[in-house]
């Protein structure tokens, strides 16, 4: 294809009865978009979004397939003939822009997160074998119900056929249900279903088989598996790739993942932070793509269309799910497509608004680009009615977002940042270990602000006599937020440092350090990590139940486990008292007794922030419009500081 930089990503690909125009995939994940089982007008704006900008392949959230496969409240079901409606106009949306639409089918078997009443729920399993995450003991399942949850796959195959979807995928991936049966230190069931591998495949082949027989020829039905489960009790590459072998002829593709949601460890995979690298998992992909005769689909990180072209150009697979790119930034193919690189808002693998808010029961968005997930509210900024001279203060996320939804509808926007570089705290955490790319918001946000026409004026202190010369008709405050320092009990013999005062070099700390962390986020960890790396004798005391509780959970597994191979002290219910020599004091939040540190040279405060919002009243003395947005109003996340500022960069 010479008209593109990337000739095997856009390449049709054809699947049964219907071709896939490029082999970018936006693979099934939960959103918390539908409501009551069912698809929502929500639930079709998001992915007519990602449809509309390109992707090849829209592959839609699980659909339960029984009445006990309700995993989550949020869950789409597809046991009833209710939910035709909502995929058919789902169907007819994404296949207006020319994309082929293939709905996951699902039953977790042990893999229960909630119920819907809130009360403990009945898993069911191939058999009695507990899962380490949730702390499930399933119930085997009898012949009949495993006959009846056949016919539930049939059925809800058949539904999806009529309500016009393109195909469905069987999801045997992350130790759900089939691989449950797969797997012989899960299933060890001594009828027909259970011990040897081919026994151990048969529920497998008879939902392939009762799928086709329920739909037609043209139907695609693929398949989801880990190639490794990345655990222990889990599945091996050796087994998961010779149950595939034993697949090959029932399935139009197979679609390769790694972990399991049934370990804290395995389930880390399903949705990678960025300690992984781009790819990470393409390789694993391989094997299966020599072995089958089908495609092979692999995902893992895979966040720019260069990454893509090169898994499928090394000949590891034929589609690649790209789905955070895609909530990144949905436009992402037609600006491959366009050799647009520098254009593209590349996913930055934080986890904080995708599978965090999922976790929450919340629905999907994301921290750079707060309009996905919200396509009905926010798809489109309205043109400004009449261009107005607005002042934007302050270079992070916050200001950068305002100021590029401002310019973007047609105002004058001029922002100032006080010092040499954009990016306020974004800067400093992208110091810490494994948290590089979180650099990459500044990046993105930078480039939006460039495209929308903002004029950017570094080193620039604002005041008010900037303020009477430059005459904004509206100035948006973002001028961010500063360490907050607690009042301690305290000799004074001790060295106290604020994260601030490390990362940017301003002091060095000891060989015996304790981290005292009031926010319980990645910020004392991080810098535990970082001083454990560096050598220091380091013990975290957390002002929580554990560290990390305000961190989505995948990327506070993989700290807890890094922190936990450099010997790092985890200490919670910690609340910092005072320093006394070189012994640093604290109390036990819960039981009220003292918690004592000794030998200690340094303490080092994740204490928080306090909002610089020092312009304001110059601003309200003036009697200009004015607008504060991120840290300036109150110390939060990037995710609240984007979000404000989209939101009062459409309202100036």
């Amino acid at each position: 294809m010479p008209n593109t930089p990337f000739p095997h990503l856009f390449q049709p690909l054809r699947i049964r009865g219907a071709v896939l125009k490029n082999r970018i995939m936006s693979t099934g994940h939960d959103t918390c978009l539908p409501q009551d089982g069912c698809v929502t007008d929500a639930y079709i704006a998001y992915q007519e979004a990602r449809a509309q900008a390109g992707a090849g392949l829209i592959v839609t959230q699980v659909a339960g397939v029984h009445e006990t496969a309700r995993y989550t409240s949020k869950l789409i079901m597809a046991d009833t003939d209710a939910c035709i409606p909502g995929f058919r106009q789902l169907a007819q949306a994404c296949h207006r822009h020319g994309a082929v639409v293939v709905s996951q089918l699902f039953h977790p078997g042990r893999e229960i997160i909630e119920s819907p009443n809130g009360m403990l729920a009945v898993a069911w399993s191939a058999s009695a074998t507990p899962n380490e995450r949730f702390r499930m003991m399933p119930r085997p399942m009898s012949r009949a119900m495993i006959a009846e949850i056949v016919q539930g796959y049939a059925e809800a195959a058949r539904r999806m056929r009529a309500a016009g979807l393109d195909g469905v995928e069987f999801v045997g991936s992350h130790g759900y249900l089939p691989a449950q049966f797969l797997n012989p230190r899960v299933n060890r069931r001594t009828d027909d279903y259970g011990g040897s591998p081919d026994n151990r495949l048969r529920f497998l082949r008879a939902v392939l088989a009762a799928m086709r027989a329920a739909t037609d020829e043209d139907f695609i039905i693929g398949m989801r598996l880990s190639a490794s489960e990345r655990d222990e009790q889990g599945l091996t590459h050796a087994e998961t790739l010779e149950a595939a072998r034993g697949l090959d002829g029932l399935i139009d593709y197979l679609s390769i993942t790694v972990g399991t949601s049934a370990s804290l460890g395995g389930a880390v995979h399903i949705t990678a932070p960025m300690i992984y690298p781009a790819a990470y998992a393409a390789p694993e992909a391989r094997p299966y793509k020599q072995a089958l005769s089908v495609p092979v689909f692999v995902v893992g990180r895979i966040n720019q269309p260069q990454e893509a072209e090169s898994v499928i150009a090394r000949g590891e697979a034929d589609v690649c799910g790209m789905t955070r790119a895609l909530i990144c930034d949905p436009l992402m193919p037609q600006k491959a497509k366009a050799g647009r690189f520098d254009d593209i808002r590349a996913c930055i693998a934080c986890n904080q608004a995708c599978i965090q808010h999922f976790h929450r029961g919340l629905p999907v968005s994301c921290i750079q680009y707060p309009e996905s997930g919200r396509e009905l509210a926010f798809g489109s900024h309205s043109p400004a009615p009449h261009p107005r001279r607005v002042m934007v203060v302050g270079g992070g996320p916050a200001g950068l977002k305002a100021a590029a939804v401002a310019a973007a509808r047609g105002h004058l926007v001029t922002l100032f940042e006080a010092g040499p570089r954009i990016g306020g705290q974004a800067l400093l955490a992208q110091m810490l270990p494994h948290r590089s790319e979180f650099g990459g918001i500044v990046t993105n946000l930078a480039r939006e602000a460039e495209l929308a026409g903002v004029t950017i004026r570094r080193n620039t202190h604002v005041d008010a006599a900037l303020l009477r010369d430059f005459a904004p008709d509206a100035v948006i405050l973002a001028t961010g937020a500063r360490p907050f320092v607690p009042e301690l009990e305290s000799d004074g013999a001790m060295q106290v440092v604020t994260a601030w005062q490390l990362l940017r070099g301003e002091a060095k700390a000891g060989a015996r350090v304790v981290v005292a962390d009031w926010r319980a986020d990645w910020i004392g960890p991080g810098l535990a990590l970082m001083l454990a790396q560096a050598g220091s004798h380091v013990d975290l005391a957390v002002s929580g139940v554990h560290m990390g509780e305000n961190v989505p959970l995948y990327v506070r597994d993989v700290m807890a486990g890094e922190l936990h191979k450099l010997g790092v002290n985890v200490t919670p219910y910690a609340r910092l008292f005072g320093t006394d020599g070189d012994t640093v004091f604290m109390q036990h939040i819960m039981s009220e007794q003292p918690i004592l540190f000794e030998g200690v040279d340094t303490l080092v405060l994740s204490s928080g922030h306090l909002p610089v919002d020092d312009l304001a009243a110059e601003i309200e003395a003036m009697g200009i419009e004015w607008h504060a947005i991120g840290d300036c109003l109150t110390p939060r996340t990037a995710e609240e500081a984007v979000y404000e500022g989209m939101i009062v960069g459409r309202s100036v």
